[in-house]
Parts: C-alpha cells; structure tokens; sequence
C-alpha cells in the first residue's frame, strides 16, 4: 500500500477539498486529507497525505511562508480582492509609513480571523453565518499568532508585496485588513502565494495534474524524510 505525502502547488480558483478529491479520482485512493488549508484564490504549497501519512499532519513542522500582495484604498466583507467592498480610502500611505506600523504585526501578536473564515461560532462555520449576515467582526474572537518575519519585497503606487513567515494558524487577510487600519486607511489582500509549509518548499512542489496511478510514486514523499 502506497504511503507518505505529496506536495502540490495548489492552482488558483479551487479549495483545498477540491485537490483531495481530484486526487481520490486519479489515484484512486480514498484515504487522502490535506494539512493547511488555502483560500480558493490563492496558489501554492499544500502538503497532501495518502493513506497512513494522514494521521502524522501533527507532527510536522508548522511554520509557513507566504508571499502576499496587499492593496491599500480598498476594504472588503471577506478582506480580499474577491469579496463585496465595504469602505474605500483615497488615503495611500507611504512606505515609511508602512515599514513603522508592520513592526506591530510582528511578533506574538493577537488577530482576529476574518468572518469568512473556516472557524466555527457555536458550532457553525463562521463564513456560512457571514453569508446570511449572522455575524460581524464582533462576534470573532482573538487568537494568538506569531509573525517571525515580515518583509516588504516592493511598494509601487498602492500594491504592497512582502515576503511573511508565520506561524500555524495565522490569516494573511487579516494582516493586511489589520495593516490597512493601522496605517488610517483600509486594504485587501491581492494575491496570495504560500511558498514554504515546513520544509515543503514551492520549488519541490508539484502540478496537480501530473499526479496519477503512474506518476504517483515518484512523487511520494516518505515520513522519515518529512519528519526529519
């Protein structure tokens, strides 16, 4: 029986749920789950597990690497570019600006996930109560997160490219709606890229279609190299 873990670079426009069970079909296994989901829209590492590889998720490093664009003059209901807008800025901060207030995202530092959010409130998805209008930010609890690092990439007009390193758990939408209201202005995450998920890395990542009953095993990752 086939065992271990695939990286795959998760494309644009589909769920996390919609990789594994891509996968089921091609491979033709069932006992497939996935470790840190991805927002629909946004690409990148998602580390699968096939079959026993699934019950080790916990014990794998958790840290994750992101890079995101976040834009400033622009809020929304799920706080990125795929959502309602909400409020509008004409203020843009400058890069000084931003350098200064991201220091405040930085380190062991409380977030609020965003409505739309896989999280549940009273035993219901928080974006299943946020589509009927149930909730509001007020109804969101804090978490604790770590932010190891942010680092800006560019700055050019009002589109903002950083390069984060987080922990578990951590939403990159709220970084940027929480940045775009440090700064007295509003902002969305843009695009949203996660490069590194422990030690799977985006340059050893895989295409999901090349992933079939013929390709898989080459493709498998053992849990001793994983764990390592």
């Amino acid at each position: 029986m086939e065992y271990g873990f695939l990286n795959i670079n998760k494309p644009a426009n589909c769920t996390s749920h919609d990789v594994v069970a891509t996968l089921r079909k091609s491979i033709g296994i069932k006992r497939i789950g996935h470790s840190g989901t991805l927002d629909p829209f946004a690409t990148g590492v998602l580390v699968i597990g096939i079959n026993e590889a699934t019950r080790l998720f916990e014990y794998l490093p958790s840290d994750k690497v992101y890079i995101a664009n976040i834009t400033f003059g622009t809020e929304t209901d799920t706080n990125d570019i795929t959502g309602k807008i909400i409020r509008e800025s004409n203020y843009i901060p400058l890069l000084e600006e931003i350098k200064e207030k991201l220091k405040d995202l930085t380190g062991r530092i409380k977030q609020k996930p965003p409505i739309f959010s896989a999280i549940k409130i009273n035993g219901h998805r928080a974006y299943k109560l946020a589509r009927e209008n149930k909730i509001s930010e007020d109804n969101i609890d804090e978490r604790t997160v770590e932010i190891y690092s942010i680092k800006i990439i560019s700055y050019s007009s009002k589109d903002l490219q950083v390069e984060i390193h987080c922990s578990s758990g951590t939403y990159i939408r709220s970084i940027a709606r929480d940045l775009g209201k440090l700064l007295n202005s509003c902002a969305v995450l843009s695009n949203l890229q996660r490069v590194n998920a422990g030690k799977f890395t985006i340059d050893n990542s895989v295409s999901l279609d090349s992933i079939n009953k013929l390709t898989l095993k080459e493709h498998l990752i053992s849990p001793i190299s994983a764990l390592q």
